[in-house]
């Protein structure tokens, strides 16, 4: 099925205020005390959420505000420092240089691609504490990239909503 760019909206510029806010709301996510299984599945929130702004507004995120929410998360965690940082490093870097590309399709076609760059973020931390000395994962280390692909749609229709422009823009 043919996409119609013609009759396509384009979205609201979004708030920096917002912005912030999310990834703010994402980190207390990532901070949630859960247990079990439920810690398995948990999807690196503030990943999740540096990626859609890097995909729909690469203009407004970069990689130092990627790196500091890498260190929160890292102080947060009480992680090897920068271990994070990286990932998110690395996740606004794909970002950035594929969001042409991933914007083409809607967001439920973009959940594999999103997947791979989320498993590579991954590996990135699972790296890093390798070479720090910490202890070898199982392989449902890499079960978070598998619920984040899957919350893509999710997230990413939730951030969207404040870009929608409205209807009829002759209303007041």
């Amino acid at each position: 099925m043919p996409h119609d760019y013609f009759n396509q909206e384009l979205p609201l510029e979004a708030k920096r205020s917002f912005i912030f806010l999310s990834l703010l709301l994402a980190l207390l996510f990532n901070l949630l005390p859960l247990q079990g299984i439920m810690l398995l599945l948990r999807p690196d929130f503030v990943s999740i959420t540096l990626l859609y702004w890097s995909i729909h507004y690469p203009q407004r995120i970069g990689m130092s505000l990627a790196f500091m929410a890498g260190l929160a998360m890292d102080v947060s965690n009480s992680s090897m420092l920068g271990q994070h940082a990286l990932a998110y490093c690395v996740i606004t870097f794909f970002g950035m240089i594929l969001h042409r590309r991933l914007r083409l399709f809607n967001s439920f076609q973009q959940a594999p691609q999103i997947f791979w760059i989320l498993l590579i973020a991954q590996f990135a931390i699972f790296l890093t504490g390798l070479l720090g000395g910490s202890y070898f994962p199982t392989w449902y280390y890499f079960f978070p990239s598998v619920t984040g692909a899957l919350l893509w749609p999710v997230i990413s229709f939730l951030l969207g909503i404040p870009q929608k422009p409205k209807s009829d823009p002759n209303e007041l």
